[in-house]
């Protein structure tokens, strides 16, 4: 008899081949989330022109990205529900029409209110996203694959971010507010025809079993299945510590303090969270090979990229004055780091649980980081006004969630490490067949 603990219970009866076919699908999808991206970061270039726009303080300016967030957030588990009962094409579908009215809505937005709307509905289609692309990759290529398909596409978001920085930084300039909202949600179209025409659920032969009838009892116990995976709660604090600094910066503060607290001209400036995107590039691939061959790298590298983070952004803090350009250099190439160690959270998840189970699981993850990135944008903000534009008191606040990250993340990793261990023993035993 199978054990629960077995992992033969937690893989498809053969691994999907790869190749080619999977390449082009997967690649789909990949475009899909790197058009998110840029809608979801398009904000961060445009914060100043937003204040200016709709008459707001750092308080009201943060609750466009805050709302965008919370929504986003609050998304992960339904979604990933979704996901496992109805497939990625149906929900990436779906994403691509909502997060594309949103940015189109947003670039027509006549007032605070509607805008918020928009940013809103932007956040509702950008949460259907990430977890589709992970349940395509982890249908389409082997296990075995599964750490670098991850932070590839963690990595196709980062290129979202850096077309966002440099594509949408420089129209603004040129073409003004609507105009370039606008322009960019035609990008949207172009994805959504791309997945009608080419994105399947998987590769023929390799159909997943059915899902029960998703009612309210499955909802909850599919959901409290995953969240009793230490490993599951493992990747959601790794993503929450990990993810938040890099994405407050980039998303909307980044800007506003290299120009307002550092004196920085906006070009300039936008050169500097470039490095942010060009860092994260690297760093993926880097991350993605070492944990692809040393699974017991995931917990030291998410630790590692968490002190760096802690250690620079305190540096920066704590100079008197204005920071030099090389300590700002320094800080956006590690800032750069956080979104892979980000990704090593769903490394942590998907060996914990079952295929039926992995978007659910991946939605907790996804929760971590952006619950931390929606409670520092709000923070910052607040305590900016709070301060009078202190940016150095405001951008403390990050070194309290970091602290409650680390302490969840030791507190769980011996455990997970422990019953990893056990379950691939117990798939190898069942993989020994002895004669009768």
């Amino acid at each position: 008899m199978t054990s629960p603990t077995s992992s033969s219970a937690f893989s498809l009866p053969a691994d999907p081949p790869g190749g080619r076919r999977a390449a082009l699908v997967w690649g789909v999808g990949v475009c899909v989330y790197l058009v998110a991206v840029v809608f979801r970061t398009s904000l961060g270039v445009a914060g100043l022109d937003a204040a200016d726009r709709f008459h707001v303080n750092a308080s009201a300016l943060s609750a466009f990205s805050i709302l965008q967030l919370l929504v986003y957030a609050g998304m992960q588990i339904p979604v990933g529900l979704l996901v496992d009962r109805l497939g990625t094409r149906k929900v990436l579908t779906l994403g691509i029409v909502l997060f594309t009215a949103g940015q189109l809505g947003f670039a027509l937005s006549p007032s605070y209110g509607t805008a918020l709307a928009a940013r809103a509905l932007l956040g509702c289609g950008d949460a259907m996203t990430f977890i589709s692309v992970l349940r395509l990759g982890s249908r389409w290529f082997p296990a075995r694959r599964g750490p670098l398909i991850v932070q590839v596409a963690g990595l196709f978001g980062v290129v979202g971010n850096l077309l966002s920085t440099m594509v949408l930084a420089r129209t603004l300039d040129e073409l003004g507010w609507t105009a370039t909202f606008a322009g960019s949600s035609v990008a949207g179209l172009v994805v959504l025809v791309l997945v009608v025409a080419f994105l399947k659920d998987h590769p023929e032969g390799f159909e997943p079993e059915p899902v029960p009838h998703a009612g309210v009892a499955y909802v909850r116990h599919q959901t409290a299945r995953a969240w009793r995976e230490p490993g599951t709660r493992l990747g959601m604090w790794v993503h929450f510590t990990t993810q938040f600094p890099a994405m407050v910066f980039l998303l909307l503060w980044g800007m506003p303090f290299l120009v307002e607290a550092q004196g920085l001209s906006r070009g300039r400036a936008g050169e500097l969270l470039t490095v942010v995107v060009l860092s994260n590039m690297v760093v993926g691939l880097v991350y993605g090979q070492l944990i692809a061959r040393h699974h017991a790298a995931r917990a030291p590298l998410a630790l590692g990229t968490i002190g760096a983070t802690a250690l620079v952004w305190a540096a920066v803090v704590v100079y008197p004055d204005r920071a030099p350009m090389w300590l700002l250099v320094s800080l956006c190439a590690v800032l750069g780091a956080c979104g892979p160690a980000s990704m090593i959270g769903f490394d942590f998840a998907r060996p914990a649980n079952p295929p039926e189970r992995q978007g659910t699981a991946s939605g907790i993850v996804n929760i971590g980081g952006f619950t931390a990135s929606m409670t520092t944008l709000l923070a910052v903000g607040v305590l900016l006004d709070a301060t009078g534009g202190s940016y150095r008191v405001a951008f403390s606040s990050v070194f309290v969630l970091q602290a409650l990250g680390i302490t969840q993340i030791l507190r769980l990793r011996a455990r997970t490490a422990r019953l990893e261990r056990e379950r691939l023993v117990a798939s190898r035993v069942e993989a020994v067949h002895v004669p009768v």
